[in-house]
C-alpha cells in the first residue's frame, strides 16, 4: 500500500469524523425522535444505522458512476449540490409539519380536572389528559422511512471530490478502502453520539413540557434544516 493511499485513508477517517460531528443534522433527528416517539434503544440503533447507510451509500453510488464513466468532477459536485439543497428543504418541511402536528397534539390533549363527590360528602380532584398511550401502526412506521428518504437525498460532501476521485487514480483497492473507512467512521460517529445523547436524555425530567416533546422534536429538525440552508452546516 503506497503512501498516497495511506494519506487518503487517514484523511477519510478524519473527514468522516469531523463532517459528522459538526453536522448536527447527522444525529439530532434521531435523538429527538427517539425521545418523542419513545423508541427502544434497538429501534434507535437500527434507524440510525439504516439512515447512515443510505446517506453514505447514495454518494458512494454517484461517485462510483462518475469514476466508471469518466464524468467530470464539476458535474458530480453540481449534482451533489442539488441533492444537498433538496435534502435540506426536506428537513425543513418535515420538521415544520411535525412541529405543527406536535403542537396540535399537545393542545388537543391538554390536561383538565374532574371533581368527584363521594356519598359521605367528601370530595377529591384529579387531573388527567385524554392522550392515547399508543399510536397506530402506520404512524409508528412512517417516521423512520421519511428520515431514511431524506438521508438518502443528503450527500456526503467531502467523499467524492476529496477522497473517491483521488483514490480511484491510485487503484481499485485503494478506492474500496477509502469508501469503507469513510463509511464506517461516519456511521459509527452518528451512532455513538445518538446513543450517548439518548441515554443521557432519559435521566432528564421534562415535567409539564413532556406533552410538547413531539413539537420540540419537529422544531429541532426544522432548525437543523435551516442551519444547513443558511449556515452551511
Amino acid at each position: 500500500m503506497n503512501q498516497e493511499i495511506l494519506l487518503l485513508l487517514a484523511t477519510a477517517a478524519s473527514l468522516a469524523f469531523i463532517h459528522t460531528l459538526f453536522g448536527p443534522d447527522h444525529y439530532l433527528p434521531f435523538i429527538v425522535m427517539s425521545k418523542a416517539r419513545k423508541w427502544t434503544m434497538f429501534k434507535t440503533v437500527w434507524v440510525t444505522v439504516l439512515c447512515g447507510i443510505g446517506h453514505v451509500g447514495s454518494s458512494v453510488l454517484i461517485g462510483a458512476i462518475g469514476v466508471a464513466f469518466g464524468i467530470g468532477i464539476t458535474k458530480i459536485e453540481g449534482l451533489e449540490g442539488v441533492r444537498g439543497d433538496i435534502a435540506a428543504w426536506a428537513f425543513i418541511l418535515f420538521g415544520f409539519i411535525y412541529f405543527i402536528w406536535g403542537m396540535w397534539r399537545a393542545i388537543k390533549n391538554k390536561s383538565h380536572k374532574h371533581i368527584h363527590i363521594h356519598d359521605n360528602g367528601s370530595t377529591h380532584t384529579h387531573e388527567h389528559t385524554h392522550e392515547h398511550t399508543h399510536d397506530h401502526v402506520h404512524k409508528k412506521n412512517i417516521t423512520p422511512w421519511v428520515l431514511f428518504t431524506i438521508f438518502v437525498l443528503g450527500p456526503c460532501e467531502p467523499l467524492i471530490p476529496i477522497l473517491m476521485y483521488p483514490a480511484a487514480k491510485q487503484s481499485t483497492i485503494g478506492l474500496i478502502l477509502v469508501i469503507v473507512v469513510f463509511s464506517v467512521i461516519t456511521i459509527s460517529t452518528m451512532l455513538g453520539i445518538v446513543l450517548l445523547a439518548s441515554k443521557g436524555i432519559k435521566f432528564i425530567s421534562f415535567g409539564k413540557i413532556e406533552k410538547y416533546t413531539h413539537a420540540i422534536a419537529g422544531a429541532t429538525i426544522l432548525l437543523s434544516g435551516l442551519a444547513i440552508v443558511f449556515l452551511g452546516l
